[in-house]
């Protein structure tokens, strides 16, 4: 491994209390916004905007390469466990990913739990894929596909989306870049995946801190069992956009990640699937750098038809 697990054991202690997430959320993302002030703004090519719908605006950020030129549209859903991370948080990410990948990067701001639980969050990120769909607000941007892209709760909304797509027949999604996705509710002792039990303590991601998460969004018990909750508990998977899922080694995340893959190609979809060795969940923030990061970015833009040469592990 690249990093030492001990010394991803005292990071985990460092950054996440052991206390019971329900009481330190707030905390967390006070410490969030204190690492992202809002004077990065000026290092990136960007512009805000708002996606107005009922009774609320949706803050979403678009980045743009720093190479002037028209490019195609990625719409980006963060990750934080539906209850941290937002639009300045992942600022540096999505500049990265414009620029790498070139492509424009849309990111949305959308609502967290638990102030906003299920669906609250699913419904902001539909409402503006569905604006960029039918009206798209970029000037000079020719929309040609819709690819959603998002990280661990990220990418479950960003295949939610793409079954409520399908489901309410408004837009369609032509490709999904899923990275290290949450695709189930269930991450207890009794989850049919063993990398839930053997990568769930001793790095960033732990067991407990993912049933915190699903606590805090869903409210209703019986939601559990939602697909648009945990999409690969869905009985169709028929219909769904080009998939490209990216996971890590030492995730517990992994296993439900890979088999929502296979489930998805055995529902007659196009589905590539990578796991990243040496490789643990949130790799997307590190800088590229890091060989894992780079892979990714291969990868992803072989998938979006950069080309590439990257092998699978």
């Amino acid at each position: 491994m690249p990093t030492n697990k001990k010394m991803l054991t005292a990071l985990r202690k460092l950054l996440y209390s052991d206390k019971d997430l329900k009481y330190t959320y707030q905390a967390e993302r006070r410490m969030v916004n204190m690492t992202h002030p809002l004077i990065l703004k000026s290092l990136y090519k960007m512009w805000d905007h708002k996606v107005t719908v009922e009774d609320h605006d949706i803050p979403v950020r678009v980045f743009r390469p720093r190479k002037e030129g028209n490019y195609p549209l990625m719409i980006f859903f963060h990750g934080g466990g539906f209850v941290t991370g937002n639009i300045d948080s992942y600022s540096r990410v999505c500049s990265r990913i414009a620029n790498l990948t070139e492509h424009i990067v849309l990111s949305v701001d959308y609502r967290l739990a638990p102030e906003h639980p299920f669906p609250a969050g699913l419904e902001d990120c539909y409402a503006v894929v569905k604006e960029v769909a039918q009206s798209v607000f970029i000037s000079d941007q020719i929309e040609e596909k819709i690819t959603l892209i998002g990280d661990s709760a990220g990418a479950n909304l960003a295949a939610a989306v793409s079954l409520l797509a399908r489901d309410r027949g408004e837009f369609k999604v032509d490709r999904q870049i899923l990275l290290y996705p949450a695709t189930n509710s269930d991450h207890s002792d009794a989850s049919p995946y063993p990398s839930v039990v053997e990568n769930g303590q001793d790095y960033l991601l732990t067991q407990k801190r993912m049933q915190d998460y699903i606590e805090l969004y869903v409210t209703d018990k019986k939601d559990l069992k939602n697909p648009y909750v945990a999409p690969i508990l869905a009985n169709d998977l028929s219909e769904q956009p080009e998939t490209l899922i990216i996971t890590a080694e030492y995730d517990l995340l992994r296993d439900e990640g890979e088999d929502y893959g296979i489930k998805l190609r055995r529902a007659g979809n196009k589905v590539e699937i990578y796991r990243l060795e040496n490789s643990v969940h949130g790799f997307i923030t590190l800088m590229p750098l890091f060989p894992e990061v780079r892979a990714c970015y291969k990868i992803m833009n072989r998938f979006l038809g950069k080309g590439g040469n990257y092998e699978s592990p």
